[in-house]
């Protein structure tokens, strides 16, 4: 029997740190605040995250390319964009504790903590007095008091999202008013007035004057766009085609919090999809759904994810979702789906002078493409696969009593490590030998770790807090007949094999091929 204790986001960072998958930057030096280092594990499991998703991007993909576009860009790549002038976040002070927020995430908070909270509350109660015959569904369409809180959530949203489009910043700090709102640190309602603030970094060019300032890219995306002939024309893609890439981008937030959830310096992953003008829609649904394929195939409950619209559209946007995922603080956004419309290359056709359309030889007709794009955060991607896979489970010791045991039940396709060779005792030259041996032969096919150091039980415990999928253990056994034991993590069963078994049973279990194929 295998018992399970509810994780919050303290067990996650504790976790990344005693583990080495992510450390505060310059810690020496007292820590950078929202900025992280990703440690050797870290780097393996974002490497990873990577990979699986270049692979069912362009690889799964003809008709999506790649690029690697720089960080630096001309200035006016930001004014084309819109970034220049109306990249800002609403900011308020609290007057007592000095503190900083940004307005809108103070009200959805609220929303989350005061509301949100008594609805999923009653929803838990429902399922544990009806078991598996509880239609959650049902239960939010007629239960009295949750339909009243979401209308009460529909009608704060609403005058948020009026107020921030009609840049009312006073109706902004009148509903955090209204909703008695109060500084988390000092508890008072002391606030400053709301003021819009830019986000993006600045730095200066080889002069010294104003005009030689440069900006440190707010997201990849505008590098995609302006690419986008250079891609068209050495590619030979026709519409409908994307454009993958992979970077940093970089945002001067005002609350940077949530572990590696909110970052100054964070990586990205966005596909650009240019299409027919007419076509956004029939793709944005295409590609909502395949997003949500690629999240599913790892393992992820379909109950942590889910999708929302958003009320309030960006200035380029006639469509726009988010892919949320269940995170130890909530439902958070994991990954955008937006119809960006022709808004990015009409703006930098009108400000460049350079024509940037596509022939349709079909249609015999230039146009500006329309563009759908997907958008997901690496550093939250890493977070909600830890999120996801950290347990904290109670499982039966050898002496017939119960044991703590913390695993991360990553899908194995994109664990850190792959394997662990670990000879039963370190002091025997033979088995330590013929352990190195087994590791120097399977090294090459998937990353290995080889590990001798204390009993053989911590060393498992260890392996399993890292989410190795297999271990392998050589013993005295092996000497003889040529045999190891194979431990798999998330049963912990373990099975006798030939060691010249032992490359063929972790490839197939580790392959990435397993999840690309259920896309």
């Amino acid at each position: 029997m295998v018992k399970e204790k509810a994780t919050d986001l303290q067990d996650i960072v504790s976790h990344c740190k005693k583990l080495g998958f992510i450390y505060q930057s310059s810690e020496i030096y007292g820590g950078l605040s929202a900025v992280y280092d990703y440690g050797p594990y870290g780097i393996l499991l974002k490497n990873n995250i990577k990979e699986y998703w270049w692979k069912a991007m362009v690889q799964m993909n003809e008709n999506i390319v790649g690029l690697d576009a720089a960080i630096f860009m001309d200035p006016k790549v930001w004014k084309a964009s819109g970034h220049t002038d109306a990249f800002n976040d609403p900011l308020i002070d609290n007057k007592d504790s000095k503190k900083r927020y940004r307005a809108d995430q103070l009200i959805e908070d609220y929303i989350q903590n005061k509301i949100q909270k008594k609805i999923d509350k009653d929803v838990a109660k429902g399922k544990k007095r009806f078991g598996d015959s509880f239609d959650k569904e049902q239960f939010l369409a007629t239960d009295k008091r949750s339909l009243e809180r979401q209308q009460k959530i529909d009608s704060i949203l609403n005058r948020m999202n009026n107020a921030l489009n009609a840049a009312d910043l006073d109706d902004v700090k009148q509903l955090i008013v209204d909703l008695g709102i109060v500084c988390p640190h000092s508890g008072s309602k002391n606030w400053t007035d709301v003021r819009q603030f830019n986000l993006m970094f600045s730095t200066q060019g080889g002069g010294a004057t104003s005009e030689d300032v440069l900006y440190l890219r707010p997201e990849t995306a505008q590098g995609i766009f302006v690419n986008f002939l250079n891609v068209l024309n050495t590619s030979r893609q026709k519409i409908p085609f994307g454009i993958a890439q992979i970077g940093k981008a970089f945002r001067n937030e005002i609350v940077a919090r949530q572990f590696v959830f909110r970052m100054r310096e964070f990586e990205q992953m966005e596909m650009q999809f240019f299409v027919r003008p007419g076509d956004q829609m029939k793709f944005y649904e295409f590609w909502k759904e395949a997003r949500m394929k690629w999240h599913l195939a790892l393992g992820t409950a379909a109950d942590k994810l889910k999708y929302h619209n958003h009320e309030a559209l960006a200035h380029y946007a006639d469509a726009a979702l988010d892919i949320e995922f269940k995170f130890p603080f909530g439902f958070k956004e994991l990954e955008g789906i937006h119809s960006r419309t022709d808004f990015d290359l009409k703006a930098h056709q009108e400000l460049s002078g350079k024509k940037i359309q596509y022939f349709d030889p079909e249609l015999k007709e230039s146009y500006i493409p329309y563009v759908v794009e997907t958008s997901i955060g690496c550093d939250r991607m890493f977070l909600a696969l830890l999120s996801d896979a950290y347990h904290a489970e109670m499982v039966p010791d050898a002496k017939g009593g119960m044991d703590e045991r913390i695993v991360l039940k990553i899908h194995p396709s994109v664990a850190p490590v792959k394997c662990a060779v670990l000879p039963l005792v370190r002091s025997n030259e033979e088995l330590t030998n013929k352990a190195s041996e087994i590791f120097d032969a399977i090294k090459y096919s998937f990353n290995c770790q080889y590990d001798e150091k204390g009993s053989i039980g911590k060393r498992y415990r260890r392996q399993d807090e890292l989410g190795t999928p297999f271990c392998i253990t050589i013993d005295g056994q092996s000497l003889e007949d040529n045999t190891v034991t194979i431990r798999e993590r998330d049963s912990m069963k373990q099975e006798r094999v030939s060691v010249e078994l032992i490359e063929k049973i972790v490839s197939e279990g580790v392959d990435m091929r397993n999840l690309l194929k259920q896309l």
